[in-house]
């Protein structure tokens, strides 16, 4: 437990902490911002501009994940990250202009660049944990950024969706993105120095062509390639989930807007305690002998997710519930363990994937591997969203949706028993 506090890891902690926090506290707050105020001032079609804003978050993670790789693979990745807070801090003013000019483009770049901020942190990120902590240690490392991530993410999107409301929301929101920025750069201060292991590394600023070098580097390790595409199945999984939950609590629960914070939070949390207790599930070895059962376990839940969502109790009310109404029902309950049970499973699933990536790539090459992955991610996220939409356009609905992704999931659960059996579990 004594590296949680060391300058090995802590300032890295706290500075990726602020950053999600600060991506998610922005994309909700600008989210609210042009679906209630700036598309009704401009006649716009809020649901486009909302599409729009998600994709210009997203799009950075195609076009610079690759070249963010190699300086992180070449240059000092401590003082990388100390020059992307810098980024961010700037971003962030940007932000408060944006806000205070009710302009949803304007706004909607800002929402570009933060994707940039977050698309050359992510390489660093992952790859300084391998650099300043031991194997042992790696695991319980990994457990905590991905359990500090998601609770970021989550404590970001209530509070610029609900802050930005309020008569001087644009000013609060403001003003914390800008301190967080603040928090995140000094405490990027204290990040050990951290020498690239390719200093020599020429890079190539053919954005196109080393995407596609990374990503066939990224498969000459058939361990860590397999590990990057199950962690990208992770990540369709949850941005179903994130993305449809405010969709299924108001359509086919018929429930009022309040219940989809309580959905997030139970899921966010869920994975966190899951990624938390990784370190004591496997007692700090890096193995993966419990992600082909936390996946299964993760079909399990979603399978009676669906069951419930079909009760008959939730059909025909004359009006949305309540929230005392909604957890007056015992199914309620029934749905809010699923999905917290569900979401532990997915902590428990990602964090094994996340370390052996880690830990069987070509250190020289880590952080390339890591920007492979981050692409694949994002790749993974447009398929969730293209998922939906084809299913919408075939008339199927969102429970539905949650049922053929948990019985895909099986699928993918007895090919991760089968692959890693054979193949990342024989070297650890």
């Amino acid at each position: 437990m004594g590296f949680l506090i060391s300058r090995r890891f802590l300032p890295l902690f706290i500075t990726q902490f602020f950053g999600a926090f600060n991506d998610n506290t922005l994309k909700g707050a600008i989210i609210i911002l042009i679906t209630y105020s700036i598309a009704e001032l401009s006649g716009g079609d809020s649901q486009t501009l909302v599409t729009i804003a998600a994709a210009a978050f997203i799009l950075p993670f195609f076009i610079f994940s690759a070249l963010a790789g190699q300086l992180a693979d070449k240059f000092d990745r401590a003082a990388i990250a100390r020059m992307v807070k810098i980024f961010e801090i700037l971003i962030m003013v940007l932000a408060s202009v944006g806000f205070v000019l009710q302009n949803s483009w304007f706004l909607i770049a800002v929402l570009f660049a933060s994707g940039v901020h977050s698309t050359f942190f992510g390489p660093i990120k992952y790859a300084l944990l391998p650099q300043h902590l031991y194997p042992n240690e790696l695991l319980q490392g990994n457990g905590y950024i991905e359990a500090g991530t998601f609770l970021a993410i989550l404590l970001g999107t209530i509070t610029g969706s609900i802050l930005i409301q309020y008569s001087f929301g644009i000013y609060i929101v403001s003003m914390t993105l800008i301190v967080c920025a603040v928090i995140g750069y000094l405490s990027s201060r204290f990040i050990p120095v951290s020498p690239g292991p390719a200093p020599f590394l020429s890079i190539r600023y053919n954005l196109l062509a080393e995407t596609v070098r990374v990503i066939r580097y990224s498969r000459v390790n058939t361990d860590v390639f397999m590990s990057i595409i199950f962690i990208s199945w992770f990540w369709f999984i949850a941005a179903t989930y994130v993305t449809q939950i405010p969709v299924y609590v108001k359509n086919y629960l018929h429930t009022e807007a309040a219940v989809v914070t309580i959905f997030l939070t139970v899921f966010s949390i869920g994975i966190a305690i899951g990624a938390l207790l990784c370190g004591k599930l496997l007692r700090r070895a890096i193995k993966s002998i419990y992600v082909p059962a936390a996946a299964f376990g993760m079909s399990l839940f979603m399978i009676d997710l669906y069951f419930c969502s079909t009760s008959p109790i939730y059909f025909n009310l004359p009006a949305l519930l309540s929230v005392p109404q909604f957890l007056n029902i015992a199914t309620s309950w029934r749905i809010i363990i699923d999905l917290f049970f569900m979401s532990g499973c997915a902590g428990i699933y990602i964090v094994p994937l996340y370390t052996m990536m880690q830990h069987s790539s070509d250190k020289n090459y880590l952080a390339r591997i890591i920007a492979a992955n981050n692409i694949f991610n994002a790749l993974f996220m447009v398929l969730a969203s293209l998922f939906i939409l084809g299913l919408l356009a075939i008339n199927r609905n969102i429970p539905e949706a949650f049922l053929i992704i948990a019985i895909i999931n099986i699928v993918i659960a007895l090919f991760i028993r089968r692959t890693l059996n054979h193949s990342i579990s024989q070297n650890y």
